[in-house]
This record gives C-alpha cells, sequence and structure tokens, in this order.
C-alpha cells in the first residue's frame, strides 16, 4: 500500500476485531473448557483469560508489521519462505478460512433457523451464506462498516445475554461443579491461544493501511489486541458459564432464555456474518495469491476475486451443513488440526520479522516472478516449518489424538509452546546463513 494512500485509523482495528469476535461461535468456543475439558467455572475462566492474554500478544505483533510493509500478511511470507514456499504456506490458509467459514455457517444456521424456523436448517445456512457474502464481494470498506455495527450490536446483545443467564450466574452450584486438572487446564487455555493465533494470517491485511513508522505499528498493536481479546474474554466467559452449569448446547439454551435470550442471540449474528466475510475475503486474496504465484503475467481484478469468494462460499456451505450433526467434537478436532499447522508459521514469520530482519525487507521482491532475492523456496525457512510440525505431535493431547509424550504426561498438551520455542529456535539457527538483507 503506498504510503500516499493511506488512509487507516487505529479505533477501526479495534472495532474489526471486537465486531468480529463477539459471536455466537466465541461463546460455543468458551464452552469447550466445561465440556470438553470438564473444568470447572473458576478454571475456565483463568485458562480463557490466559489463552487470550498470551495468544493475542502474537497475533497483535502480525498486526504490527502491517503499517510498515503496507502489504498483506501472507504476501509478506514470501520474504520467508520464497515465493514457492508461501504459495504453499497460502493454500493451508485458506483451507483454515474455510474451516472457520464453515463453522460458522453451522452454528448459524442452526441459530437462524431457531430463531425464524420458517427458514428450516438449510433456510439458515443459505441466509447466513447470503449475508456473508455481501461484504466479502464488496471488500475492505464495507467490512469495516459492518464490523462497527456489529461491535454496536454485539455489545448490547452481551448485556442482554448476561441478564438473560442470570439464573445461571446466581447458581450456588456454579463454583463448585466441575474439577481441576491440570490437563485440562491447559488443554483450555490452548483452544483460547489458537483462538488469537487463528487470526495471525490476515490481522495485517487490515493494519497495512495505517500510516508507517514506530507509531503506526504501535497503535495496530494495541487495537488489535485490544479489540481482538477484549471482544473474545466476554464472549467465552459467557460460554463457560452455561458449559460450567451443564449445558452443552448454548445456542439451544439461550433461545430458550425468554425474549432476552432470543434479542440477545440475534444481536450477536452481525458479529458471526462478519466475521465470516473476513474468512471468505481473505480466503479468496490468498487464493489469487496462489495463482498470480504460477501466473505472473495474469490479471487478477474484482471478477476473479469475487468469483473465488463465491467459490469458497458454495464449498464451506457444503462443508458447514456436514458439520453440523456433531458440531462441537468437528469443531473442537478442527481447531486441533489448526493449531498443528499454523503455529510453526507464526513462530518463523515473527522470528524472522523481530530478530533477523529488524523489519527490512524488499517489498518490490515479494512481487517479482522468480521471487527476486527471496527465491522460489527458502529450505531453511521450510525445513523448519517441516519439523516445527513434528515437534508438536508427540505432544497433541486433544479429542481426536494423543500423542506419547502427552500421555505420559497424563494428557497435558503442550504441543503449540513446543512449537513456538522449538519452530522459533530452529529458524533461527538455520538463518544465521542466510545473507542479510
Amino acid at each position: 500500500m503506498p504510503h500516499d494512500a493511506r488512509h487507516g485509523r487505529a479505533r477501526d482495528l479495534f472495532t474489526v476485531w471486537f465486531g468480529a469476535n463477539v459471536m455466537i461461535l466465541t461463546v460455543v468456543t468458551g464452552t469447550l473448557g466445561p465440556a470438553i475439558f470438564h473444568l470447572g467455572f473458576a478454571a475456565s475462566l483463568l485458562a480463557i483469560a490466559c489463552g487470550n492474554l498470551a495468544g493475542g500478544i502474537f497475533m497483535a505483533l502480525h498486526a504490527a508489521q502491517g503499517p510498515t510493509l503496507g502489504v498483506p500478511q501472507m504476501v509478506q511470507s514470501r520474504g520467508q519462505f520464497g515465493l514457492w514456499g508461501a504459495a504453499a504456506i497460502m493454500i493451508l490458509v485458506v483451507i483454515m478460512y474455510g474451516g472457520f467459514a464453515a463453522s460458522n455457517l453451522a452454528l448459524g444456521g442452526t441459530a437462524c433457523a431457531r430463531i425464524a424456523p420458517f427458514l428450516g436448517h438449510g433456510g439458515g445456512i443459505a441466509a447466513m451464506v447470503g449475508f456473508s457474502a455481501v461484504p466479502a464481494v464488496f471488500g475492505y470498506r464495507l467490512i469495516h462498516a459492518a464490523n462497527r455495527f456489529a461491535t454496536v450490536t454485539g455489545a448490547i446483545g452481551f448485556v442482554a445475554l448476561a441478564i438473560a443467564t442470570m439464573p445461571l450466574w446466581l447458581s450456588p452450584t456454579l463454583w463448585t461443579t466441575g474439577h481441576w486438572s491440570v490437563a485440562g487446564f491447559v488443554g483450555a487455555l490452548s483452544i483460547s491461544a489458537v483462538w488469537q493465533l487463528a487470526y495471525a494470517p490476515f490481522v495485517s491485511d487490515y493494519a497495512r493501511y495505517l500510516p508507517t513508522g514506530s507509531q503506526g505499528s504501535r497503535h495496530a498493536f494495541t487495537a488489535t489486541y485490544g479489540g481482538s481479546v477484549a471482544g473474545s474474554m466476554l464472549a467465552m466467559i459467557l460460554g463457560a458459564l452455561i458449559g460450567a452449569s451443564g449445558i452443552r448446547d448454548a445456542t439451544d439454551y439461550l433461545l430458550h432464555a425468554g425474549g432476552l435470550g432470543h434479542a440477545g442471540l440475534a444481536l450477536l449474528m452481525p458479529g458471526l456474518m462478519t466475521a465470516n466475510a473476513m474468512c471468505l475475503y481473505c480466503g479468496a486474496l490468498c487464493a489469487i495469491g496462489v495463482a498470480q504465484t504460477f501466473r505472473p503475467k495474469a490479471r487478477f481484478g474484482a471478477g476473479s476475486r469475487i468469483s473465488l469468494t463465491l467459490v469458497i462460499a458454495a464449498a464451506t456451505t457444503l462443508a458447514g451443513a456436514a458439520m453440523s450433526r456433531d458440531f462441537l467434537d468437528s469443531y473442537t478436532s478442527m481447531l486441533a488440526i489448526l493449531m498443528t499447522m499454523m503455529v510453526p508459521w507464526t513462530a518463523i514469520n515473527l522470528a524472522d520479522y523481530y530478530l533477523v530482519r529488524h523489519g527490512h525487507y524488499d517489498v518490490d521482491a515479494f512481487f517479482a516472478p522468480d521471487g527476486g532475492r527471496y527465491g522460489l523456496i527458502d529450505w531453511r525457512a521450510c525445513c523448519a516449518y517441516v519439523a516445527g510440525v513434528l515437534i508438536q505431535v508427540p505432544l497433541i493431547a486433544n479429542p481426536l489424538y494423543t500423542g506419547p509424550l502427552a500421555f505420559a504426561l497424563g494428557g497435558i498438551d503442550l504441543s503449540w509452546v513446543a512449537g513456538l520455542v522449538g519452530t522459533g529456535v530452529l529458524f533461527l539457527v538455520l538463518a544465521r546463513s542466510r545473507i542479510s538483507t
């Protein structure tokens, strides 16, 4: 983004990430501590706070790169992985966007069908796709406007739901049900952390419109961190309350919590739609990045982006319908896979940007057909990435799979910590032989 075309404001970043997080999917994520990891309410609250506060730091450090470089995050990854290497990561990110969009559609479709029974489940998903596709098709400015609207409706909706769930808050058994376990606490903390890390591949896509310089980067970090962590924690705390009360289906409970429950749930829907729109929009941009890698002379304009947006929307609609059958297990499994794939990328990107190159990149080389000074494949980064995935496998502990080391540790999931630290250290060792830019 040229410096004379920068027009963004830091406060817009706050509403983008607050509005996109105050939604029903975040509420359901908060229920996983009690529902999947069998934690009590107090332990779930602590896990939510620690996970979001820690994961948000890494996520916001990506956002701070936007004002300096002025390019989408995954384009900047060409500086670490090379042109073809970054394309492989982009494909994984498109799949990640699709997974979150499918989750939103599965949950949102169910909620829409229950709020408006005449729609039916299929009609609810179709309504979600339609409302999500409009901001995604029109792009950046409408997404910002939609998120400002979702910030207001989400805040009001949260208050309505907090009142609607008052009987749960006043329950004498709220603080005594469930139990504490290190494995469960770490598992719930990891879910909250990966929720924040999942935004890392595209937070700088919105921060790149801010003015350049250290002040722009600092504002991008603060606004993104504050909006995302505040929105996530509010919604997850509500979910933890519902889950700790022995309720597995948060949507169903809220719909039966009277008029305020209906109203509050409806007011959270714009946040879900805007989050879905962001997944579709950024997924299409990443898909274009992959296409440009192998067809550098082709022109990909608004028509290409819109077509890809609609294709991704159609694919996620089918996936969302499939996930609806057993949502919690499908969603938990998706988060586990997502964590394993994205943690090594985060470690490499942050280590390269902050510790190796100190923010100095040849931006023009990102768009060179041969990768410019960064080449087609940087084997150092690619090897570190593969090693980072493999490091995690023995330490994974979730309903989908438990590795041997995690089993020996009593089911404690330290995979993402090992992935961050191990990948980062390995990459720094390998990067010593790289020619400085």
